[in-house]
């Protein structure tokens, strides 16, 4: 994924800037689509900025733990497959 030219304290401003003003005038102004703040806005929507940061620690949290499953459902149906064979 491309990493964003905006740090979370940046998004969360011009989130909250694009609630007060029109969205074409602030993608303009910070050279970003309309389409990037609206997408903004529903991942960050009235989130503060350690909000944000707590939130992408949860997700990479999150998908460590769902990879961590993944690859534990793949040796247990290994084993099984190996049991299946030996029977």
């Amino acid at each position: 994924m491309k990493k964003s030219q905006f740090s979370d304290e940046q998004i969360v401003g011009i989130v909250r800037e694009s609630h007060a003003h029109v969205v074409a005038a602030i993608s303009k102004k910070y050279k970003v689509s309309q389409h990037t703040i609206y997408i903004w806005r529903r991942k960050y929507g009235s989130m503060d900025a350690p909000q944000v940061s707590e939130f992408k620690r949860i997700m990479q949290e999150n998908a460590r733990l769902k990879k961590l499953v993944a690859e534990r459902d793949l040796e247990i149906e290994i084993m099984k497959e190996i049991n299946a064979i030996k029977w």
